[in-house]
């Protein structure tokens, strides 16, 4: 899309159809905190270290491996769904039910006795919250024009972290009267959000793209020359290829892919190891809930919203690749914000600089990258591609997430965070030696 005046490029987050992703965005960020930071403050109040937290950062590894799976949800049709409510929207209302039970599962366990039960049940919940972004991330690039990506992607960053500020100070409130059950009870309800969204909506339109059809074709014809592959066993054969191998295949022709994936997986880093240790860092510094739930949760919603919006915007109006470099160097730059808190200490104030600092950081980042990410799909191969990519993005984030508890209780937290900022300048090195090279970088046509 080329650069427009800064007010035409915001006027298109009040199209119906973007507002819907605010509402879907919703969905998406509910589950990570209650498997993330919530769930890590719910640990270190029962006194689990820290390097236990740190690993729990593996349970949401079905995150990271949902490209595995997502060939069956684009594809495969679920019987009576399906023919109900389309192709995504049936995918969608399954995988929320199934969290909505999932998270009262997690709900009913008590981390300090049944450590294992709990970690079991939150596998489950991010399995869940994993199939149902692979529906949500297609349908919303299905659903939307090439010029709507950008607000598409403010949109849902928006969307997600009001998510998060449910599962964050809402959860967080929640627990400080009624206990922690209540609060994952409450979150399951809040499960509807999405559901109601869904149903509002239309199913997007079943597209292919002029390449998909011309190596299906190629399929077809394969198996035509094949007359001992008949029946069931081609059709299994096209399907497979359709489904699970097309996707793949089309994606590696795209120049300097594999470091395409490798920046994918790099992008957030710095992020992600700051984030996972970041609750157990408020929790030692001695700030309690409501403090947390007023500060990083409610003020830091805003700081997030004001970035969401300048990053969706400053994609309209830079193009990607701009905005891509400019969120990920303030992204890295934000995680110093942890470093001043540490010299601080138990300082409302200084947490509230921190958080609105990182969080407007991280959500121009974040619009950026989910642009970006959007552009590389093929839209006959949306689900599967998109799992791919975030998936990379979250196998990245969890191996340096996971030792990052190991990290910390090694490190005092000024060192701990600087290696945090460290861990994130790999990935801008490798984007600028990317975007030396235009053509690695450039996004595919996301509409035929």
């Amino acid at each position: 899309m080329k650069p427009s005046s800064w007010r035409t490029a915001a006027s298109v987050y009040l199209d119906p159809r973007v507002l819907a992703i605010l509402f879907l965005g919703f969905s998406e960020g509910l589950p990570l905190a209650l498997t993330g930071s919530t769930l890590s403050l719910w640990l270190r109040e029962g006194g689990v270290s820290k390097e236990a937290i740190g690993l729990f950062s593996l349970v949401t590894l079905p995150y990271a491996l949902k490209f595995a799976w997502a060939p069956l949800i684009d594809r495969l049709r679920l019987p009576v769904v399906t023919r109900l409510f389309g192709r995504r929207r049936g995918w969608a209302l399954l995988t929320q039910g199934c969290l909505a039970l999932a998270l009262l599962a997690l709900g009913s366990t008590n981390p300090v006795t049944e450590l294992w039960w709990t970690a079991l049940f939150a596998v489950v919940v991010a399995f869940c919250s994993a199939s149902q972004d692979i529906v949500i991330d297609a349908f919303r690039v299905e659903s939307l024009s090439e010029d709507q990506q950008g607000a598409g992607a403010g949109a849902l960053v928006l969307g997600y972290r009001f998510g998060m500020l449910a599962a964050g100070a809402g959860a967080l409130l929640v627990a400080e009267y009624f206990g922690w059950q209540a609060a994952y009870t409450a979150m399951a309800a809040l499960v509807s959000v999405g559901m109601v969204t869904i149903l509002l909506n239309r199913e997007p339109a079943v597209a292919a793209s002029a390449e998909s059809t011309a190596r299906e074709k190629h399929v077809a014809e394969w198996l035509d020359a094949r007359p001992h592959l008949h029946g069931w066993r081609a059709e299994l054969l096209a399907w497979v290829y359709g489904a699970v191998v097309a996707p793949f295949a089309q994606f590696m022709t795209r120049n300097h892919w594999a470091l395409i994936l490798l920046f994918i997986a790099t992008y957030k880093m710095g992020e992600v190891m700051a984030g996972v240790m970041s609750s157990p860092f408020y929790v030692d510094l001695g700030f309690e809930k409501t403090e947390l739930a007023a500060v990083s949760k409610v003020f830091g919603l805003w700081a997030t919203i004001a970035g969401g919006v300048i990053g969706g915007v400053l994609v309209s109006r830079v193009g990607i690749q701009r905005a891509l470099l400019l969120g990920g160097v303030a992204q890295v730059l934000s995680n110093l914000g942890y470093v001043l808190l540490a010299y601080a200490g138990h300082d409302v104030r200084a947490l509230a600089v921190t958080v609105a600092v990182e969080n407007v950081c991280a959500g121009i980042a974040t619009s950026a990258f989910v642009a970006y990410l959007s552009g590389l799909c093929n839209v006959a191969y949306t689900a599967t591609q998109y799992a791919l990519l975030t998936s990379f993005t979250k196998l990245g984030g969890d191996l340096f997430g996971a030792s990052s508890g190991f990290l910390a209780a090694r490190l005092d937290w000024v060192s701990f965070f600087l290696v945090a900022t460290a861990a994130g300048l790999p990935a801008l090195l490798l984007l600028l030696w990317l975007q030396g090279r235009t053509r690695g970088m450039e996004p595919a046509v996301v509409k035929t």
